[in-house]
């Protein structure tokens, strides 16, 4: 039917708005979600820098207080090293030697005695006992690296067990005026200095401690564990040095165990350096909490949003639907379903105003029952309404571009709107609709149409009631001409062609 383009373009409207607003609470839920989850990335970043900062402090409190007891010792082996080097060391008695060597020497409970060792490696001399037993250190690692290197300063040894305790050595070479090479003196710090140290510290039992030569050798670590201490991380294929440089940090998988840490490393550049670690878990525990909190009252905000929006959506759509449906009833001619007056006077109404400024022609049928008030009284008006639907279903299969307007006039009488439409093909359309309703009429209908047909082409200040009053007139002669028929209106003389 003609009026089902009008009812798609009466709801598209509605279901635009519909679409829009489903549209725009999807666009609005993206939006609001990503506003949330950059909210918790940023709280997320603000948890790991405050904990990076946090360790970063950590980690140079620890390096500064080794690097100031491992200073202090240095000075108390320089000075004994310094002191070896006087003439009257050789002569003088024991007691004397210890009070002139070990005078400004360091002592501490965590600090082993320092000894002095010749150039063979015996023990001379030791801070601890004017009369030592005989003991041979020739072939330690760090006897060796002052015999052969003379420029090897101040030399640290990996962890080892020193005099009956776990202990890093500290050792310097003694070198006579001309640097040929005299001996090595040593002492050591026992590893009961750097437990006293960490348990100085409020730390979870999971965060680590890590404390390194410049060689990457672990020297200590809390958790404490025999197997990891002494262990060279330079040789380790699986984990990098570009990881964790001097001053940065590291998050992820660590080179000494599997649990996920935030690394941060000190910055000094003393003999050795801090790790300290906390597990990421940790580190996040309060933003995961904050994050659960907050994603699902967000969740149900949007679950909210979307229901509501669907209900709304919907009631929209039956809205829609309702007004639709007003509309076609006060458009719609009950009985046979095409325009009624009301609708055809706002069609041609406005198909006249497009035709003026684009200067067309528009076309007008108008169409009458013959006899049939004749045919109504015979019959009745049950078999007459079934005689107008019968005419308006004719004219609806003849008229079937989407501008066209069939509309049913009055009582018998109907009118079609044919925009941009020659005088022409304004004719044939009227007489392909008449000779349908006589072919139904000889089927048993009983019934023909007359038709009045007036074409013209508007100009300014002609109204379309000349050419509604053209067709009419048409449709009178067809009517006195015997019906049955189509007759043309000659327009603006408005002489008839039959």
């Amino acid at each position: 039917m003609l009026s089902g383009w009008r009812e798609v373009t009466a709801r598209r409207p509605w279901r635009i708005s519909a679409k829009l607003l489903i549209i725009s609470s999807v666009v609005t839920v993206i939006g609001f979600s990503a506003i949330c989850v950059n909210v918790m990335l940023d709280m997320r970043r603000g948890e790991e820098a405050l904990a990076r900062q946090t360790l970063e402090n950590l980690a140079t409190t620890i390096e500064a207080d080794i690097s100031r007891n491992i200073e202090i010792y240095d000075l108390s082996l320089r000075a004994v090293a310094n002191n070896m080097l006087l003439p009257e060391i050789a002569t003088v008695s024991k007691p004397v030697r210890h009070l002139i060597l070990f005078d400004h020497a360091t002592t501490a409970r965590h600090f082993g005695a320092i000894q002095v060792f010749d150039a063979d490696g015996r023990l001379t001399i030791d801070a601890s006992t004017l009369d030592p037993m005989p003991e041979n250190r020739g072939d330690e690692d760090y006897f060796k690296v002052h015999r052969d290197n003379p420029d090897a300063g101040l030399f640290i040894s990996r962890p080892m067990l020193f005099r009956g305790a776990y202990s890093i050595v500290l050792s310097r070479r003694i070198s006579d005026t001309d640097g040929g090479f005299m001996g090595v003196v040593a002492g050591s710090i026992r590893f009961s200095y750097f437990h006293e140290l960490f348990e100085r510290l409020s730390l979870d039992p999971a965060d680590t401690i890590t404390v390194l030569k410049r060689d990457r050798t672990i020297m200590m670590r809390r958790p404490f564990d025999l197997d990891v201490i002494g262990k060279n991380l330079g040789i380790q294929q699986s984990w990098k040095a570009d990881n964790l440089k001097a001053g940065g940090s590291f998050a992820g998988q660590g080179p000494v165990d599997a649990t996920p840490r935030l690394y941060v490393r000190s910055t000094s550049s003393g003999p050795m350096f801090v790790v300290a670690g906390k597990p990421l878990n940790a580190v996040f525990e309060l933003w995961q909490k904050e994050a659960y909190r907050i994603g699902a009252v967000v969740l149900a905000l949007i679950l909210f949003m979307l229901a509501s929006t669907l209900v709304l959506a919907r009631e929209i759509g039956r809205r829609a639907d309702a007004e639709d449906r007003l509309e076609e009833m006060a458009t719609t001619d009950s009985l046979t379903g095409l325009r009624n007056r009301r609708k055809f006077d706002q069609a041609i109404d406005l198909e006249w105003r497009r035709a003026m400024r684009q200067k067309a022609p528009v076309a007008l049928l108008m169409i009458d029952a013959d006899h049939f008030k004749a045919y109504n009284d015979t019959f009745g008006h049950q078999a007459g309404d079934q005689v107008l639907v019968g005419i308006a279903i004719c004219i609806s299969d003849s008229v079937r571009r989407a501008g066209d307007c069939a509309a049913r006039y009055g009582g018998e009488e109907f009118a079609v709107l044919l925009p941009n439409t020659s005088t022409a093909d304004a004719f044939k359309v009227a007489e392909t609709i008449r000779g349908k309703v006589q072919g139904w009429s000889d089927d048993g209908a009983g019934s023909t149409v007359s038709c009045g047909v007036a074409s013209l082409a508007p100009t300014a200040g002609m109204d379309w009631s000349v050419l509604v009053a053209a067709a009419d007139k048409a449709l009178y002669a067809a009517k006195a001409g015997g019906r049955n028929q189509s007759v043309v209106a000659s327009v603006p003389k408005l002489s008839l062609v039959a």
